[in-house]
């Protein structure tokens, strides 16, 4: 009977596969592996309702996995290597890293700034499309054809994409740096999939700061983007129970952040903080990572300076005017104001579809008692929200609430 299920079930699985990642020898393997692990989980586990639904959605997991441990040269890079201009792989220009070197060759300038950086997260970082799309917070569709019509105009305008010399750099920074941000944020809280934190993610993200910061050590922003995120890996292990349930900061075990990253993101904000005070600008990495300077700083959440993170939200929100940054400057008025008034902030925002925005606002009904909208607000979030560890946290939330 199983046999005769993989059987019938298989064109279904490649299929699906083949038109999602357009690789047929990909979905092929994919759908192969997907069969082993029914070998030897269903007559234990018995066939599960929707067999076929389970093989593609096992079938997919090994797929993206294999893209993600294949990115840097074999199967997503393959393409992106098109875009170099054909001199010999030995003249690597400044940068002697494959993957942050093929970084700058696709953040080309002649492609708008939000496709440049999708297009790398996608060619070079091994991101999936609804991966991309949640950084963005934009629908998949959306993004797939922002991609699609980025790869469309390197063709038509056969932009041929040499690699980029020093003088080169400055020009495509920025757009690197937003890669590299967002690949770490896929792996500190994953937006869908069994695993809560994806280690190889802030860990790939972490060694192209540091390879960055080496290449480009006077510049603010790099030095800010590797102090936010050693700021953040440093609380890693605090983040999820052992039940696999996300751990709000307010709630961490402090003692078990890594104190080597935290002093190691410390000095780098210090000497931003030094830099400052002799003009240099101060951009939205080195205000992140300040910020996340004052939550490491506190030995206690009773601790924290509000009032500071308040000051550094306002710096913050002035060069980056985003609802986003609004949520989180709104969690501090909380703090001090109180949640009615970070309330009334929180309800002028235009984030339906954000998870965090709907888990914020359940967070403050919940203490001003208005527990029925504080459900609704929670049935939201869970809905929006793709991680398991996230999800287990809300319901346990909601739980708890009075009716």
């Amino acid at each position: 009977m199983i046999e005769e299920t993989f059987r019938d079930a298989w064109p279904q699985v490649v299929g699906a596969l083949a038109r999602r990642f357009g690789d047929l020898d990909i979905a092929e393997d994919a759908a192969g592996e997907a069969v082993l692990v029914a070998v030897q989980r269903w007559p234990q586990d018995g066939t599960p309702p929707n067999p076929v639904g389970w093989l593609i959605t096992t079938a997919t997991h090994k797929a993206i996995d294999r893209l993600r441990r294949e990115a840097r040269g074999q199967v997503l890079q393959r393409e992106a290597q098109l875009l170099a201009d054909g001199r010999e792989p030995a003249q690597t220009g400044p940068i002697e890293d494959d993957t942050l070197r093929l970084m700058f060759v696709c953040c080309h300038p002649a492609i708008a700034s939000a496709a440049r950086v999708a297009l790398t997260l996608r060619l070079v970082a091994g991101l999936t499309v609804p991966e991309i799309a949640r950084a963005f917070l934009v629908q998949e569709t959306t993004m797939g054809q922002r991609i699609t019509r980025a790869k469309a105009k390197l063709r038509d305008n056969r932009v041929r994409f040499g690699i980029p010399d020093r003088d080169d750099l400055p020009e495509r920074l920025g757009a690197v740096l937003q890669a590299i941000y967002l690949v770490f944020n896929e792996g500190y809280l994953a937006g869908a999939g069994e695993d809560p934190i994806r280690v190889e993610l802030t860990g790939e993200a972490i060694r192209l700061g540091r390879l960055l910061h080496s290449l480009l050590p006077e510049d603010g922003e790099v030095a800010g983007l590797l102090a936010l995120m050693l700021l953040t890996e440093a609380r890693r292990a605090s983040r999820v129970s052992a039940d696999g349930e996300l751990v709000r900061l307010d709630e961490q075990d402090r003692g078990g952040w890594d104190a080597g990253l935290i002093s190691e993101g410390q000095h780098l904000v210090l000497e931003r903080v030094a830099a400052s005070a002799r003009g240099e600008p101060v951009g939205v990495y080195q205000l992140q990572a300040a910020i996340n300077a004052v939550h490491t700083a506190a030995r206690d959440i009773r601790d924290t300076d509000w009032a500071q993170l308040a000051v550094l939200y306002d710096r913050l929100y002035a060069v980056l005017p985003t609802p986003v940054v609004a949520l989180n400057r709104a969690i501090v008025t909380a703090e001090l104001d109180g949640p009615e008034v970070a309330l009334a902030v929180i309800d002028r925002l235009s984030l339906d579809g954000y998870h965090a925005f709907h888990a914020t606002r359940a967070d403050l009904l919940r203490r001003l008692g208005r527990s029925g909208e504080a459900r609704a607000a929670y049935d939201r979030a869970i809905e929006l929200a793709g991680n398991p560890a996230e999800v287990k946290h809300l319901a346990r939330r909601r739980g708890e609430l009075v009716s």
